[in-house]
């Protein structure tokens, strides 16, 4: 049985100074995902991110989050809601368990135990009474976390999270993340322009070009489908021949060597045809697709940031 949705966006619209920014975008997101969302610069990804969290009106559509209307009852919307937009703003003359207990006295319903069990949950027990100035970039980003998810909400947006961090901090980010949803149950959204880091955290992603979600799939499915690669003399020609005679598009070109995904029982008639065509063949090999080849497919080169 499919469990209830956590966030849904239907058919949703932003026009700005008659410029259309949002084009129509369809997104269900269920409990205990990691969700990435990705697109070139100018796609789209802070509107959206916006206008989930009410801080602009669609022009047309609906955003729901658990099942609560965000236009039409932003209260209950937003108590399920979670958000650091980058680098979580924190008092750096308190310490960290000062700074949640400011955040705490807003919401009643927060009590010392709970405050106690997140700084626990976010691995910041040893340094809590710190002052935040102390803390590293890596440090404040547990912190900025502890304060988004001291009302449990059964969403967390995140954009641009790991900005900043070094690799460790990244890893560590990662875990957490991963604890957040698959052992207490919360829905992650995360707007990155680091594929990789992407790849390696989430279960699906989306891709937003011009306004217009043109993939949602599945991460594993993503890794799974593999490339083949070849190394040519002339690989303008044979790109050429893969979209005429088999019709294949989004083939990724660096010097001299190409790549595309395709039927491997195609493969044995696409190489005859390259030599029969005098192409010189240096090398054939199957490459195991990664999530920047699908960027890289979908949104012809754009630069993403």
């Amino acid at each position: 049985m499919q469990q209830p949705a956590v966030l849904e966006l239907t058919h949703l619209r932003k026009t700005i100074k008659g410029k259309e920014i949002i084009k129509g975008i369809d997104l269900t997101l269920y409990p205990s995902q990691i969700f990435g969302f990705l697109g070139p610069n100018g796609a789209g990804k802070t509107t959206t991110i916006r206008m989930i969290v009410g801080l602009i009106k669609p022009t047309e559509g609906s955003v729901k989050i658990c099942g609560y209307s965000v236009a039409h009852d932003f209260v209950n919307a937003m108590s399920n809601v979670g958000c650091i937009i980058e680098s979580p703003d924190m008092y750096k003359y308190l310490t960290g368990m000062e700074n949640l207990q400011q955040y705490a006295a807003m919401n009643r319903t927060i009590t010392p135990q709970r405050i106690e069990d997140v700084v626990e949950m976010v691995g910041l027990q040893n340094r809590v009474k710190d002052k935040v100035s102390a803390y590293s970039l890596g440090m404040r980003q547990r912190l900025g976390i502890a304060q988004a998810i001291l009302s449990g909400p059964k969403l967390l947006i995140l954009d641009e999270p790991t900005n900043g961090l070094d690799p460790a901090g990244i890893t560590e980010f990662r875990n957490l993340i991963r604890t957040l949803a698959y052992e207490e149950g919360m829905t992650v959204f995360i707007s990155s322009h680091l594929l990789l880091e992407i790849q390696q955290m989430c279960d699906v992603v989306s891709i937003i070009k011009q306004g217009n979600v043109i993939k949602t799939a599945n991460v594993q499915d993503i890794l799974h489908d593999d490339r083949i690669e070849w190394q040519l003399d002339n690989p303008e020609k044979a790109i050429a021949l893969l979209a005429k005679h088999w019709s294949i598009e989004g083939v990724q070109l660096k010097k001299n060597t190409i790549s595309a995904r395709l039927n491997q029982n195609s493969l044995e008639k696409i190489n005859a045809c390259f030599i029969q065509e005098g192409l010189a063949l240096s090398y054939c090999t199957s490459k195991q697709s990664t999530l920047e080849d699908l960027f890289l497919d979908l949104t012809e080169g754009d630069q993403i940031v």
